[in-house]
């Protein structure tokens, strides 16, 4: 993706160098003088490879621990019987704090694993923005730091992370091998951003749900909306794997053209 010595521009060689790097020394065995990549000094891309590969193993833990908190909802739920009709089943006061404790535990790991993920996403994202901003400045809808802080305004976080992710999207994609444009469909795009959205905020309402839950018959249905909770959010981290590992296979791509930027859109 990026020259293997200096790792700002594309590679021209068979060993991975580019241009600059693949000179040969001169008379005194010093280097040729450094220069900058494209049209400003400012202007170097920066591989965004090492840090989704960290997304995606991340995202990899959120399933894991979604998957054992969906273990300890249907424990919860098989515990406390099939409803009131029946009447609920007598339940061994230590059983219960087992139940309790598997439960805690699965929340915590899905904390832990929702917080790492996130800072390494955003760190991610904030890469790719870099990146297309030198790709193609005049479809960004919005300044760089909107990567970071879109993510943390009440409210409007729900939608800006998606339109910065757009202008992303169409300065990432690669050309035609005539150099004209080519639109790529912004499908992953819209699944992992409709995943994520619909899956925090179903999240958040059965969460309020199980803490408001006091009667079994309560808890067994909150514990139900948990389970639908936690399959929203394993659909939405592989949707967000898909969009991640896509995104930076684009930004690949588009950095191997080696101009910065094309010509202007038709």
């Amino acid at each position: 993706m990026l020259c293997s010595t200096c790792r700002t521009r594309p590679p021209v060689t068979g060993d991975g160098r580019c241009a600059l790097c693949a000179q040969p020394a001169g008379p005194a065995g010093a280097q040729a003088p450094y220069a900058p990549a494209f049209t400003a000094p400012q202007q170097w891309l920066r591989s965004p490879d090492g840090l989704a590969k960290t997304v995606v193993v991340l995202l990899a833990v959120v399933v894991v621990a979604d998957l054992l908190a969906v273990a300890a909802d249907v424990n919860i739920r098989s515990l406390l019987g099939n409803g009131p009709d029946n009447g609920f089943v007598a339940i061994d006061e230590a059983e219960a704090d087992r139940a309790d404790m598997f439960y805690a535990g699965a929340g915590v790991l899905q904390f832990l694993a929702t917080v790492a993920t996130a800072v390494a996403f955003i760190m991610w994202f904030w890469r790719v923005r870099a990146n297309a901003g030198i790709f193609d400045a005049s479809v960004q809808p919005m300044r760089p730091g909107w990567a970071i802080g879109g993510w943390f305004m009440p409210v409007a976080g729900l939608w800006l992370p998606r339109r910065i992710a757009g202008g992303i999207w169409v300065a990432s994609a690669p050309t035609h091998t005539d150099g004209t444009w080519r639109n790529v469909s912004q499908v992953p795009v819209n699944l992992w951003w409709g995943a994520w959205v619909v899956s925090l905020l179903f999240g958040r309402y059965a969460s309020r749900q199980y803490d408001r839950a006091e009667i079994p018959q309560e808890i067994a249905n909150a514990a139900s909306q948990m389970v639908v909770s936690d399959l929203l959010d394993i659909t939405a981290a592989v949707f967000a794997v898909l969009f991640v590992r896509e995104l930076t296979r684009m930004q690949g791509e588009r950095a191997a053209l080696g101009m910065y930027p094309l010509s202007a859109r038709p």
